[in-house]
C-alpha cells in the first residue's frame, strides 16, 4: 500500500521544519535508506530517508516551504501501485488537511511579492472549497477548543490553517496574515541561502529585507530568553600566555596537525571542570543538573548563524584528538552537515573571538548550561613582575555564570583553576 512521507521531528521539541530540497523526482524509484529530501532544521540540514522501496508518487510540498512536524509531505507508492486518491489516503491516515499538490507546489515555488495580505483578506489558497486545509495539530486543537475550522483563514503555507490560527480564534482574535511563500531552494545547496524580498519594496528603497532562517529565528528566541530570564554575572581574568605559546610552538614544530590556542583553551576548560565539578552544572526549573562529563560546546560562526558543536569528554582526550574533532565539527557545521546529537547538549560553552582581534567581551549563556567563557585575543602588553615593568603576552577571559546555579565564590574558584592551567600548560596535559 502507499506510504505517506511525513515531516520528521528532526530536532527535540521542534514544531516545524523547512523542506529545503527534494532529491528525487516524481516517478523515480527509491530504495530503503535512499535520501528523498533534505530537511532544514534550526541548526543544520538532515536527510529524509525512505523506509521502504517504491516509487515517489507525489511531492505534496514545494522546496523552501516550512511544514509542521508530522504533516504529509509526499507519497511513496509500493507494491506496484500506479495511482491513488491522495486526499483519501491522507484522510484515512488521519493526517488532517491535504498539503499542496504537485501543481500547487510548483506555483508556490514561483517568486511572489514578500508583502502579506491583510489579516481580513482571503488568500488565493483559502478560497471557498468543500475541504478545509489544516494541519493535524490544528485539527486536534480545534476539536478540543470547539473552534470551527471552516470559519478560519489560514496563515500557513498556501492558506493552510495552523496551530496559531486556532489559538487566536479561541481567544477571540483574528488569525495573522499569511506569510509569503518561500522561494525554492537549490537541491545541491548544503546550507540554505537567504533570499531577499526586494519585490515588496519601493523602487527607491534604501534597504532590502532578508527573511529570517530557521537558525536565525531560533538564535533570537533562545538568546532573548536567556538574557531576560537568567541572572548573569561576570568574572574577568587576565591569563599570561608566554608558557602556552612556547609549548604550542614546540608541539607544532613536529606535529602533523597544528594545534591552535583554542584547542588548548578547550582542554583547559574541560580539566578545570573536572577539578571544580560544582561548576559543571545546569539549571532546570525542577532540579540542578550535575553533568558527569566535561562536554565542551565550541561556538562556530556559519553563514546562517551561530552553532555550538560539542567535544564530548574533552578532559579525557589528548590535544591532538581535541584539535581534530574541533576542525571536523567546525567544517561540517559550516556545511550544515552536523547530526543533532553533535550540537545538542553540552555542559559548558566556549566562545573565542580572539582571532578577530577582540580584546574582551561578555557572552550570553546557552541554557540549560550555567556558564560560558568568552575568550579575547592574546595581546602584547606591559606587565609588572617583581616590581619591574616588562613586556608580556596576556589573554583576557570573561566568565558568564548563572547565579541560580553557580555562586560567586564557586565561579571564582573555577576561573582560578582555568587561569592556572593556561599559565602552566603542561599540567593540563597530564
Amino acid at each position: 500500500m502507499a506510504i505517506l512521507l511525513r515531516m520528521p521531528e528532526v530536532a527535540a521539541n521542534a514544531t516545524h521544519a523547512t523542506l529545503q530540497a527534494w532529491t528525487r523526482e516524481e516517478g523515480e524509484t527509491v530504495a530503503v535508506g535512499d535520501c528523498v529530501a533534505e530537511i532544514e532544521t534550526d541548526k543544520a540540514v538532515v536527510e529524509l530517508n525512505a523506509d521502504a522501496t517504491g516509487v515517489l508518487g507525489r511531492r505534496l510540498v514545494a522546496a523552501g516551504q516550512e511544514v509542521e512536524v508530522g504533516a504529509p509531505i509526499g507519497v511513496l507508492l509500493v507494491d506496484g501501485e500506479s495511482a491513488i486518491d491522495i486526499d483519501a489516503l491522507i484522510a484515512a491516515a488521519g493526517g488532517g488537511g491535504a498539503t499542496p499538490t504537485a501543481a500547487a507546489a510548483a506555483a508556490a515555488a514561483e517568486p511572489t511579492p514578500a508583502t502579506a495580505p491583510a489579516a481580513g483578506a482571503a488568500s488565493p489558497a483559502a478560497a471557498p472549497s468543500s475541504r478545509v486545509f489544516a494541519s493535524p495539530l490544528a485539527r486536534r486543537l480545534a476539536a478540543r477548543l470547539g473552534v470551527d475550522l471552516a470559519a478560519l483563514r489560514g496563515s500557513g503555507p498556501n492558506g493552510r490553517v495552523v496551530k496559531r490560527d486556532v489559538e487566536q480564534a479561541a481567544q477571540g482574535g483574528r488569525p495573522p496574515a499569511a506569510p509569503a511563500a518561500a522561494p525554492a531552494a537549490c537541491a545541491s545547496a548544503a546550507v540554505p541561502a537567504a533570499s531577499t524580498s526586494a519585490a515588496a519594496l519601493p523602487a527607491d528603497a534604501a534597504f532590502t529585507e532578508v527573511p529570517h532562517s530557521n537558525m536565525r529565528r531560533t538564535i533570537a528566541r533562545r538568546l532573548s530568553e536567556s538574557k531576560a530570564t537568567i541572572p548573569h554575572f561576570y568574572l574577568v581574568a587576565d591569563c599570561r600566555m608566554e608558557a602556552l605559546l612556547a609549548l604550542r610552538a614546540q608541539v607544532n614544530a613536529g606535529a602533523a596537525r597544528k594545534i591552535s590556542v583554542n584547542d588548548f583553551i578547550v582542554r583547559a576548560v574541560a580539566v578545570a571542570l573536572r577539578e571544580v565539578p560544582g561548576a559543571n552544572v545546569g539549571w532546570t526549573d525542577s532540579a540542578m543538573r550535575h553533568y558527569r562529563e566535561a562536554d565542551v560546546a565550541v561556538a562556530v560562526s556559519t553563514g546562517t548563524g551561530l552553532i555550538t558543536p560539542i567535544v564530548r569528554g574533552a578532559d579525557r582526550k589528548p590535544l591532538s584528538v581535541i584539535s581534530g574533532e574541533i576542525a571536523d565539527l567546525a567544517a561540517r557545521a559550516r556545511a550544515g552537515q552536523l547530526r543533532p546529537e553533535e550540537y545538542q547538549g553540552g555542559s559548558f560553552s566556549v566562545s573565542n573571538l580572539g582571532m578577530f582581534g577582540v580584546s574582551e567581551f561578555s557572552a550570553i549563556i546557552n541554557p540549560p548550561q550555567a556558564a560560558i567563557l568568552a575568550v579575547g585575543a592574546t595581546q602584547a602588553v606591559p606587565v609588572v613582575e617583581d616590581g619591574e615593568l616588562r613586556p608580556g603576552q596576556v589573554m583576557r577571559c570573561t566568565l558568564s555564570a548563572d547565579h541560580r546555579a553557580i555562586d560567586g565564590a564557586l565561579a571564582a574558584q573555577w576561573l582560578a583553576a582555568f587561569k592556572r592551567l593556561v599559565e602552566n600548560p603542561l599540567s593540563m596535559l597530564i
